[in-house]
């Protein structure tokens, strides 16, 4: 059994795709299953058995023998959720209690962490262990996320076998329920499709001009690949960053979503939302260099060749991964 938290959601959704694609169908679906447009993502994929996450622990106890590997990718997500309660209850305790059973019973783990950790990125991108404690995330979504990778790396007991995957941002099919938080791709595509035009955020900051802003987009597809890589290689256990190792600009992704849709660039600029304006991050861009060094083989998706990607095979069509 494969046990995979957060299965509706946009991550884990696509990595179930990809786990029954090299045929690992005994997967074990754990989640809310309250939202209709989330749970398409999980239709025609092969699943053992729905769990609800509330229900996870008990069914741990149950079932542990038979647990091969959990993929801990559950959890709230929305960077502008400012009630830090809920935060620390599902982001950073019942990650606590994922943690503890996987030692308890000797299971493999990988869990989700976010490039939300970096801040403004004052002290680098560098995903070793050492930088933790110096971050300073601009919200409590990150706030949650860096508390829960500190506390991992200070507990004398671990998993035989972790990783922390920070991942940057990511793009890609099964994002439609994600509303405000999903992709600048989700975005433009569906902006453009109805007014021909797209909406970016201004540069409130003097070193950056309007669209110039910079990000690590990487496509889902590559993170789901990195993801059944580390299932398989299951030693140097540890933080990782996940993303593409190169930033691109907003207007770069957007003008490939035009190029990509056959229509003419008609890019406007607005003021950014006063309630992110001061905890917008201008530039994020992974150093890889630590999953290449444990050896990853793959090369990374270019944003060109994953938007169209995207559009052409999923968004035109609504299709899910």
């Amino acid at each position: 059994m494969i046990v995979v938290t957060g299965a509706a959601g946009f991550i884990a959704s696509a990595l179930i795709s990809e786990l029954n694609k090299h045929n690992f169908n005994n997967i074990i679906a754990v989640d809310l299953f309250d939202s209709d447009i989330k749970n398409k993502n999980l239709e025609n994929k092969k699943i053992a058995q729905k769990i609800n996450r509330l229900e996870l622990n008990d069914w741990i106890q149950l079932n542990h023998e038979e647990i091969e590997f959990i993929f801990h990718l559950g959890a709230r997500t929305n960077t502008s959720e400012f009630n830090r309660t809920v935060l620390a209850s599902l982001n950073t305790e019942y990650s606590k209690m994922v943690w503890k059973n996987c030692i308890s019973y000797h299971i493999p783990l990988i869990y989700a962490s976010s490039a939300a950790t970096y801040g403004l990125g004052e002290f680098g991108f560098d995903d070793e262990a050492n930088l933790c404690d110096k971050l300073v995330p601009l919200n409590p979504y990150g706030d949650s996320k860096n508390e829960f990778d500190i506390w991992a790396l200070k507990e004398t007991k671990k998993p035989f076998f972790w990783v922390g995957l920070k991942f940057f941002n990511v793009y890609g099919p099964n994002e439609y329920h994600k509303g405000r938080m999903a992709s600048v791709v989700y975005h433009s595509f569906n902006q453009i499709s109805k007014t021909g035009g797209m909406n970016l955020f201004k540069s409130h900051n003097p070193k950056f001009s309007d669209g110039g802003q910079m990000r690590d987009f990487i496509y889902v597809k590559d993170v789901v690949k990195v993801l059944y890589w580390l299932m398989h290689h299951r030693k140097n256990s540890g933080l990782y960053n996940l993303g593409s190792g190169q930033a691109r600009s907003f207007l770069d992704l957007v003008e490939a979503v035009f190029v990509t849709m056959n229509r003419n660039k008609k890019i406007s600029f607005i003021d950014t939302p006063i309630d992110i304006r001061d905890k917008y991050q201008y530039f994020t861009e992974a150093k890889m260099k630590k999953l290449k060094r444990i050896g990853y083989p793959h090369t990374f998706t270019t944003l060109e060749s994953g938007i169209h990607d995207y559009i052409r095979n999923y968004l035109k069509s609504n299709k899910r991964y």
